[in-house]
């Protein structure tokens, strides 16, 4: 074998054992993932959202800890934060209210984060009642 391709295959199967020892292989959910989303509007182009998230709760440091509303541009409309772990119930669901959104938006993202790794996993694309 070259040196170089000697040196490319280390360090590719040192990653692969660093990723394996701490526990995060492709399988693992990393994320909370947004599994459900229901929207009401409350009138003055103001909507509530409630939101179902399946988090990968692990540890009291590690939880689902907010969920964010968003164009589908990716600007941020409104954000739930959530001040503590709901490790006896998952898949768990929270509300969000009078998220403004002006009218020319027909459509938004639904994202969580989870504390450790912030925003990612599985989102939802929501069409906004009355647009």
């Amino acid at each position: 074998m070259k040196p170089v391709l000697m040196v490319g295959f280390t360090a590719l199967v040192t990653l692969l054992a660093a990723s394996l020892a701490f526990g995060e292989t492709d399988t693992e959910q990393r994320y909370p993932d947004v599994i459900d989303v229901s929207v009401s509007a409350t009138g003055d182009d103001r909507f509530t959202f409630q939101v179902t998230l399946s988090s990968p709760y692990d540890t009291p440091q590690r939880y689902a800890d907010a969920f964010r509303v968003m164009s589908e541009e990716g600007d941020t409309l409104g954000v739930r934060e959530l001040l503590h772990d709901h490790a006896s119930e998952q898949p768990f669901t929270r509300s969000l209210s009078g998220v403004s959104i002006t009218p020319g938006i027909t459509r938004v993202v639904v994202q969580g984060r989870d504390q450790a790794h912030g925003y990612g996993g599985e989102t939802m694309t929501v069409s906004l009642p009355g647009r």
